[in-house]
């Protein structure tokens, strides 16, 4: 998952706010240092695992997202 908004991405990832509500720069600084906490497409609250090697998170409907 990226922080640039697709067609498919309608819910900001950080926040779980409409991603076309505005620029969500608080959201964008943040997610530069942290995974991402909401599925962009169904607005899921998803699980994260944090691991030194990096990061996961998973929406039950969409799948896995590494970074």
């Amino acid at each position: 998952m990226t922080n640039a908004t697709s067609p498919t991405e309608l819910w900001c990832d950080r926040c779980g706010e409409p991603a076309d509500g505005g620029s969500h720069p608080d959201c964008q600084a943040a997610r530069e240092l942290e995974p991402p906490r909401f599925c962009p497409r169904c607005r899921r609250r998803m699980k994260v695992q944090v691991l030194p090697s990096g990061w996961s998170a998973t929406c039950v409907e969409h799948g896995t997202a590494r970074g």
